[in-house]
């Protein structure tokens, strides 16, 4: 059983190590550069960008072990909080999932000539303006704590500033799409963590 448990832990900690870097660099190669790729559109950026996202993928993959580093153990207690943080990602996703399209997620509207898309503003989106970035983070987490390597530490720690400055790269073009408007939602609702509701006087 105990070999189940560590061959799991290790898939788990191979997927996201040879995953998450190369996505979070591919909204790097997209957002700087959005007025540009709006010129080639969106399908043409991604079939331009998939060859350098293959490489990443392919050079991590052959590193993933060294990327891993020390195999800290099984610890039920970690795996316990694990799986607390991938509840919590569920319900981010699933009130996240409704409002989001796929095309809106894969970053159409900012890569397309004409569409403007459109500021949400409803649902888990009056709480808090970035929860896919706020489901991206409590899912890093969930999957480091359950495979436990120090690696996976080490890149949770780097998914902070580097989705803090995805977010900033977003805020610019959706203030450049939206001005005012998004000004306005930006006063009234926070980036990641929700205000506490005002109780009623008693």
């Amino acid at each position: 059983m105990g070999h189940y448990v560590d061959l799991g832990r290790y898939v788990v900690g191979v997927a996201v190590m040879v995953a998450l870097p190369p996505a979070v660099l591919l909204w790097y190669a997209i957002h700087p550069l959005a007025p540009v790729w709006r010129r080639v559109g969106p399908i043409a950026t991604y079939g331009i960008l998939a060859a350098p996202y293959l490489l990443v993928v392919a050079l991590l993959a052959g590193f993933r072990d060294r990327l891993l580093g020390p195999d800290l153990g099984a610890n039920p207690l970690l795996i316990a909080l694990g799986a607390a943080c991938l509840a919590a990602t569920i319900v981010v996703r699933r009130r996240r999932k409704g409002l989001l399209t796929t095309r809106v997620l894969v970053g159409v509207p900012e890569l397309s000539r004409q569409s403007s898309g459109e500021l949400l503003q409803t649902g888990i989106y009056a709480q808090i303006r970035n929860p896919r970035y706020v489901e991206v983070f409590l899912g890093t987490l969930a999957y480091a704590l359950v495979a436990n390597y120090l690696g996976l530490y080490v890149l949770t720690a780097l998914l902070v500033p580097g989705l803090y400055a995805v977010v900033l790269l977003e805020e610019r073009e959706l203030r450049q799409r939206f001005g005012a408007a998004y000004d306005d939602y930006c006063r009234r609702v926070p980036r990641f963590i929700p205000r506490r509701p005002h109780l009623p006087a008693a």
